[in-house]
């Protein structure tokens, strides 16, 4: 345990007894590690919490709980530490991080893989794709698997086997009054349904099981590049192309500029670039079939489509999304890419002038529109696309135009849109937290609150207050 020098926000009494009760790192604003413990995903956000206490088990957690609500502290909960808003951090509260929780048990028999709270998507693939199995997950691997899932999780895979929450058969859950409890379809239901889409709002999920899928070692998969300028004949191309493809198919569309890869000549870096990223979640023969007139569609610059390991095809986009850059995000989901939605993507993508800004349009429909709207939380499920606008800048240099863009591309796009994933928000309000839930959801989450945070301890979040 670190010794640390007690912030001014917190009781001298209150932090001995945390000591004592405590096995975890314990660091404050005196810890020489204090700087590199804080930080987190996002370099844009900078804050000073006055105490991160570093959990090594559910017992540190019942124990850092209990310290923020004797001492009315704020509390910030911190699995991989990517919160698009910086929800996993605070001023002048405890952050209880989970991160060390980094137990993954994989049973290839049953198919199931348990993972805790400090998981990374990357480390949870690893261990999957060991025995030629995964689960739906993000496109980062330096992701945490908890934040993930709890908002949804969009992944590769999830037109074919859906959701992260949709591959979740049970969570060990810590509530704001310190109980353990577990919550599955058969134990706790109505908790199991929160947690499905509902966040962090009701309690600090410590351990995951998911259900697996033979996936890999191979799949065809990566980026299809074409100048920017072929832009609105592809995206027309595509729109039709497909209502056709089968749910082994999960495409993603980005407008950027080339970034500096080892993988692509270094002629076409820092042009303006639209790709198709592919991933084909069945045989490779199949794949290249369905691909097919994707590939063969105007004049490609390249083709990096090509069949890789999976582990290859999602760490593909880690080096767009480091830790340290200064993001600023926005987010919505379209019913469908219509003419006029073509129009203002097409415009929005010839307007980035930053080589670190971009975004993706993912396909989604297949296995999430197959899963019951009112089987979990989530929102989306009618949703044809998801736009995530995504602004970057090494630091603050530059950063107020990055972010204008951001705001100018969302604006333009708020005629058409048909909702939003809870996991791309940012700090937006209530309404928009709803409106990313639906009425009738949000109204049953609020009652859920009531019975497990009814006094919303647990509120840095995409918050839903009790009611």
């Amino acid at each position: 345990m670190s010794t640390i020098t007690p912030d001014a926000h917190v009781d001298a009494q209150a932090l001995d007894d945390l000591r004592a009760d405590f096995r975890g790192e314990l660091v404050g604003p005196g810890d020489p590690a204090y700087d590199e413990r804080r930080n987190v995903w996002n370099g844009s956000i900078d804050r000073h919490p006055a105490l991160i206490a570093r959990c090594t088990g559910v017992a540190d957690i019942r124990a850092a709980i209990g310290f923020g609500r004797r001492t009315g502290l704020p509390v910030a909960v911190r699995g991989g530490g990517h919160s698009f808003p910086g929800h996993s951090t605070c001023d002048g509260g405890v952050v209880i991080d989970l991160s060390p929780l980094k137990g993954i048990r994989v049973d290839p028999l049953r198919r199931t893989a348990r993972a805790q709270a400090g998981v990374l998507l990357g480390e949870l693939d690893r261990e999957t794709q060991a025995f030629g199995l995964a689960t739906p997950s993000g496109i980062v691997t330096h992701t945490g698997v908890a934040g993930l899932t709890l908002g949804g999780g969009i992944g590769w895979l999830m037109r074919k086997y859906g959701l992260s929450i949709d591959n979740l058969t049970s969570v060990d859950l810590v509530t704001a009054a310190g109980e353990l409890v577990t919550a599955s379809e058969d134990v706790n239901a109505d908790l199991f349904w929160g947690v499905r889409g509902g966040g962090g709002n009701f309690g600090i999920v410590t351990e995951f099981e998911f259900r697996l899928h033979p996936v890999g070692p191979i799949v065809l998969a990566g980026p299809i590049l074409w100048p920017m300028a072929s832009s609105p004949e592809l995206l027309r191309f595509y729109r039709d192309w497909i209502t056709e493809v089968p749910d082994e198919l999960t495409t993603a569309v980005i407008h950027r500029w080339v970034p500096p890869l080892p993988t692509i000549p270094a002629e076409y870096h820092g042009r303006p670039v639209v790709m198709v990223v592919a991933c084909y979640a069945g045989p490779v023969e199949d794949g290249e079939r369905v691909l097919a007139p994707l590939k063969a569609f105007g004049r490609p610059w390249l083709d990096l489509c090509t069949p890789k390991p999976y582990l290859a095809l999602q760490a593909m986009l880690d080096p767009g999304y480091p830790h340290g850059r200064w993001y600023y995000i926005r987010a919505c989901d379209v019913a469908e890419l219509s003419d006029e939605v073509i129009d203002i993507a097409v415009e929005r993508g010839l307007a980035i002038d930053s080589p670190l800004t971009s975004y993706p349009i993912f396909h989604l429909g297949g296995a999430i529109r197959a899963v019951d709207g009112e089987r979990t939380a989530f929102g989306g499920r009618s949703s044809g696309h998801t736009f995530n606008f995504v602004g970057a800048t090494p630091g603050r240099d530059g950063f107020a135009e990055q972010r204008d863009w951001v705001r100018q591309s969302w604006q333009a796009l708020e005629p058409h849109q048909s909702g939003a994933y809870v996991n791309f928000l940012s700090d937006e309000g209530t309404p928009r937290i709803r409106e990313a839930y639906g009425a009738a959801a949000y109204d049953r989450l609020k009652s859920l609150k009531q019975k497990y945070d009814p006094g919303n301890l647990f509120h840095l979040n995409q918050n839903i207050p009790p009611g």
